[in-house]
């Protein structure tokens, strides 16, 4: 995970700002490895930096943030869902149109003005 990361989540408060040393360079303990590796996952499944925030909250007091999560990943699902059949629509609308392709009525456009017939 790149630094400038780190330093990110740490400014979003889903990482505490971790130990000093003497030098100044920032010190993390297995508990941080382990919340970021939390904070990676989540981002995998798709769940936004407020989500993932609130579910750390939960996972901080100790109990099982089973339901927050649960909550969360059935609304991200249908939100993939939602983002599959907008994508599977707009594949069928372009095989149709690569199917159409070429026509033998289709005329070799001039620089510049193909775009022009899409205006008006």
């Amino acid at each position: 995970m790149r630094p400038d990361t780190v330093r990110y989540y740490e400014r979003a408060g889903l990482l505490p700002p971790p130990a000093r040393s003497t030098a100044g360079y920032r010190q993390y303990d297995d508990s941080a490895v382990d919340r970021l590796r939390f904070i990676q996952g989540t981002q995998r499944l798709g769940l936004k930096l407020d989500d993932i925030h609130d579910l750390l909250a939960i996972r901080d007091t100790g109990t099982c943030p089973c339901e927050p999560a649960g909550e969360l990943l059935v609304r991200r699902l249908a939100e993939l869902d939602e983002q599959m059949e907008r994508l599977t629509a707009l594949r069928a609308e372009m095989a149709t149109m690569l199917k159409a392709l070429p026509a033998e009525d289709c005329l070799e456009p001039s620089p510049g003005t193909w775009l022009e017939s899409e205006r008006r």
